[in-house]
């Protein structure tokens, strides 16, 4: 009798796109050699701010994080759990906030269906990454260099997720009132170099499992750097670069009896164009009907 087949493992299953222990060891020197955590502490800010105008109480929270003696700065009662694939979360809790790391994540909807599995109904889970347009002008100014130089390509900057896609994987978690938006900051720095200081500082440097693992020319990076100075200056100090960061926030509710529910379309009672008055409807475009 033939043996029953066995089920892939999900490293054969599912390509990894991070390099767990290459990452770990990133986000360990940018501790042991000093934090650059501004990103952080903006998202930590933003996110007190948003609790603070729920009318609700939270008694129970986990904070998912890479480094939690920031976190804990601003969420002292919480209890800190280090980011992996499994996450080790105690269970009935009232807040999960899944704080910048949820980008490197090889299963970041697994990564939420954990976080709501731990939530008492009416739970809320916060989560906040970069993604969007994150370092889209490094992004650009590599790939040119590199083609130029050798002609071809290789992971160097992790892909980063859109705003509707990562909005909803909510829904395929389960949560319900689903919301997703975005925080921009738009940061200035000397040059390439010092970018890629401050990213190996953030403990974002490049952990990609499909990144090379031989030293890259040296003439990529000189030309990547012209190429930036010249394509994104700072436009308050041309002398200098700007890079872009686009913090994406993620929120949804545990379901719960008796929870607000969204409108159905097509339910509401009244035109947009009434509800703004006469001074503020737009008139409609030729191929509307009025």
């Amino acid at each position: 009798m033939n043996s029953p087949a066995k089920n892939p493992s999900p490293d054969r299953a599912r390509p990894r796109l991070t390099d767990p222990r290459a990452r770990d060891h990133a986000r360990a020197r940018a501790s042991r050699l000093g934090h650059a955590d501004f990103l952080h502490r903006i998202a930590a800010a933003e996110i007190e701010d948003r609790l603070a105008e729920i009318n609700k109480s939270f008694s129970r929270a986990a904070i998912i994080t890479d480094f939690p003696r920031l976190w804990a700065e601003y969420f002292p009662a919480g209890a800190m759990i280090p980011s992996s694939e499994t996450l080790d979360l105690p269970q009935g809790l009232d807040l999960v906030i899944h704080a910048m790391t949820l980008h490197w994540a090889d299963d970041p909807v697994g990564q939420i269906i954990q976080s709501a599995a731990a939530l008492r109904p009416d739970g809320l889970f916060l989560a906040v990454c970069p993604g969007g347009e994150t370092l889209a002008e490094l992004r650009s100014v590599l790939s040119a260099a590199e083609i130029a130089q050798s002609g071809g390509l290789s992971p160097r900057v992790l892909p980063m997720g859109e705003i509707r896609d990562m909005g909803a994987l909510l829904g395929r978690a389960g949560l319900a009132l689903p919301v997703a938006d975005h925080l921009r900051q738009t940061v200035s720095y000397r040059d390439l170099f010092h970018l890629a200081a401050d990213l190996r500082a953030m403990g974002e440097t490049n952990a990609m499992e499909a990144r090379l693992r031989t030293p890259p020319p040296r003439a990529i990076f000189a030309e990547a750097a012209a190429d930036y100075a010249a394509r994104f200056p700072d436009p308050d100090d041309p002398a200098r670069i700007r890079a872009t960061f686009d913090l994406i926030f993620l929120t949804g509710w545990k379901p719960a009896p008796g929870q607000q529910q969204p409108l159905r379309p097509g339910s509401a009672q009244m035109r947009l164009a009434d509800a703004l008055g006469p001074e503020k409807a737009s008139p409609p475009s030729p191929k509307e009907t009025p």
